[in-house]
C-alpha cells in the first residue's frame, strides 16, 4: 500500500479548481489532476504493509485536536520554479494550525518508524505534472488572462488516510480512515 494524509477541500473549492482545470487542459498535454484527487497532503508515508495499518491508524487517532482549520486556496504557482517546472499547483493559506497538524502528524508516523519529512511543510494543491514543455507557453497566458486566482475558503475538520492506487491515466487515491479535528 501507497500511504499519505491529507485535508480534503470544500465543493466550492473542487468546483472552482475543476472550472479551471477544464480551461488549462485545453493549452497543454500536461498530466491533469483528476477532481476527484484534489487534497492537501499532510504527510507522505510511502509504501506501507497492510498488516501494520492498525499501528498506523492508532498512531494518527493519537494526533492532539487541533480545532478546525481555516483553510484559503488562492493563487497558482510552479515547482520547482517557473523557468523549469515539474508542477503546476494551486495555493494554500492557512493559519499556524496547518503547520502544527503537519509537525504532530510527522511526530505521530516517526513514533512507529516511518521517517521523518526532511524538507519544509509547503502546502499546496497539484493541479498537473508537467512532463515537458510543450503547451507550457499557452498555460502560463491563460493563467495571466484569470480574473483572480481565488477558488475559495473554508474549514478543515478532519485529516484522513489515503491510498494511492495506480491506475491508467494517474493514481486514484482512496480515502481509507478519518481523523477528526475537534
Amino acid at each position: 500500500m501507497r500511504l499519505f494524509t491529507a485535508l480534503d477541500i470544500s465543493d466550492d473549492a473542487r468546483s472552482a479548481l475543476v472550472a479551471l482545470l477544464r480551461e488549462l487542459e485545453r493549452a497543454a498535454p500536461f498530466r491533469w489532476s483528476r477532481p476527484s484527487n484534489l487534497h492537501i497532503t499532510t504527510k507522505f508515508i510511502g509504501g506501507w504493509q497492510e498488516a501494520d495499518r492498525q499501528g498506523l491508524s492508532r498512531a494518527l487517532a493519537g494526533v492532539p485536536k487541533l480545532g478546525p482549520i481555516p483553510i484559503s486556496v488562492r493563487g497558482i504557482g510552479w515547482f520547482p520554479n517557473p523557468h523549469t517546472p515539474r508542477i503546476l499547483f494551486a495555493g494554500i493559506q492557512s493559519g499556524p494550525e496547518l503547520a502544527e497538524l503537519h509537525r504532530q502528524t510527522d511526530a505521530a508516523c516517526h513514533s512507529i518508524g516511518i521517517p521523518a519529512e526532511d524538507k519544509p511543510f509547503n502546502p499546496h494543491l497539484t493541479l498537473a505534472r508537467v512532463p515537458s514543455k510543450e503547451g507550457l507557453q499557452d498555460v502560463r497566458q491563460r493563467i495571466a488572462q484569470l480574473p483572480e486566482a481565488e477558488f475559495g475558503q473554508f474549514m478543515a475538520t478532519a485529516f484522513h488516510l489515503y491510498e494511492s492506487v495506480p491506475k491508467a491515466g494517474g493514481a486514484e487515491y482512496i480515502k481509507l480512515e478519518e481523523f477528526p479535528l475537534l
